[in-house]
């Protein structure tokens, strides 16, 4: 985990929730890296994220894709996936990820999550070290 403020990536095409969650993200003290793809968050790498959120219905690779490609590359690294789709299948999917999440989400449970996988994540690098 990097020194500092926790760095959080969000990928989802909607321009607004991008905004709104960057403002949410910041507004509790993280970093926030929005992109507007994954193709352009994978352009720019994944080292140096805390968290990644992404919508599962970007276009191009999408969110599941995504979370996939992650685990293989950074393992540690908490995924969290957003759905504006309410299909039973996604939710199935979306198996070994930090969270999930439909679209109206509750701010403050997605702030609770991500920070508690940030200190689960923390407390993980303690043990090991």
């Amino acid at each position: 985990m990097s020194k500092g403020r926790p760095v959080v990536a969000i990928v989802d095409d909607d321009p607004r929730l991008l905004e709104s969650l960057e403002d949410l993200l910041e507004s509790a003290g993280y970093v926030a890296r929005s992109f507007s793809s994954a193709r352009s968050l994978l352009i720019g790498g994944l080292t140096g994220l805390d968290v990644l959120i992404t919508d599962i219905g970007i276009p191009g690779m999408n969110g599941l894709e995504l979370r996939d490609l992650v685990k293989k590359t950074r393992p540690e690294l908490p995924v969290f996936l957003i759905t504006g789709r309410h299909e039973i299948a996604d939710q199935v999917r979306a198996q070994g990820i930090s969270g999930f999440f439909r679209k109206p989400f509750d701010a403050q449970a997605l702030l609770a999550a991500v920070g508690e996988a940030l200190h689960n994540r923390k407390m993980e690098g303690t043990r090991e070290n």
